[in-house]
């Protein structure tokens, strides 16, 4: 399977945070663009020419997403869309997941019946460890409602709640939050294999983790606390967004080289 046109939606996850490149715009790579460039090749190798457009804003919550990316995306008119939201949401204390998934519903099958396949994404797995294990009940059933419409619209999807070959040591950012190179190559990977598309993308392997003693881990993560989840918490409180004043990174489709 080709695709021509490939509009990617979402939050930092789309956008590409954890995965610096400063050559590029916004500074980021990201498993999109990577995703892009194995798109742009099997393009290529049809004899089809490709482009690629990235509205995804850090920090947005599901509904901005679609208020704001959805209708932009289609009139790019696009054949191949990937939309990946809600993890903004779960986090918060109060989220109404059955309304936040009609409202997914809906713009999924805008996006379908406009023509484009839709590419989607269920949440990682926060798992049972760190102050985020609390969210792990909602996020579950936040993603049942993903492979439900995913289901409904003949939306592929790359289910990060099933992925167990990694450790979050070995795929996250120094934050925590965000997936670094590794994982974003990763995601990359199962986004593709997801479509159909033949390529050539190989896993990157993990730095080496050290083996912290107890005493070792508990000074990580209060550094990691003041640094990452301080400055987290003090935006929820003051009612601002670590994508205040971001704009897109690709805003109109382009090649990607």
């Amino acid at each position: 399977m080709t695709f021509s046109k490939y509009v990617a939606l979402g939050d930092s996850f789309t956008e590409g945070v954890g995965d610096p490149d400063p050559a590029r715009p916004n500074g980021l790579r990201g498993w999109a663009d990577r995703t892009a460039e194995g798109l742009a090749a099997a393009a290529s190798a049809a004899g089809k020419d490709f482009g690629y457009a990235n509205l995804a804003i850090r920090g947005r919550k599901l509904p901005a997403i679609i208020d704001e990316q959805v209708d932009a995306a289609l009139a790019l008119g696009p054949d191949l869309v990937s939309i990946h939201g809600g993890g903004n949401d779960v986090l918060r204390p109060k989220v109404d997941i059955d309304a936040l998934a009609a409202t997914y519903d809906d713009a999924i099958g805008r996006m379908s019946a406009a023509g484009a396949h839709v590419l989607m994404f269920t949440i990682a797995d926060p798992g049972l460890n760190g102050v985020i294990k609390v969210i792990r009940g909602r996020t579950a059933i936040f993603n049942e409602w993903v492979r439900e419409i995913a289901e409904k619209h003949g939306a592929s999807i790359v289910d990060m709640w099933r992925m167990r070959d990694w450790t979050v040591a070995e795929v996250m950012d120094d934050d925590r939050l965000h997936l670094n190179a590794v994982g974003h190559q990763k995601i990359a990977i199962a986004a593709l294999d997801a479509l159909g598309v033949a390529h050539d993308l190989q896993p990157i392997a993990p730095a080496v983790v050290p083996v912290l003693s107890a005493r070792e881990q508990r000074a990580a993560d209060l550094a990691w606390a003041r640094t990452h989840l301080a400055p987290w918490v003090q935006r929820r409180v003051t009612g601002r967004s670590s994508g205040d004043g971001v704009e897109p990174k690709r805003p109109s489709l382009a090649p990607i080289g």
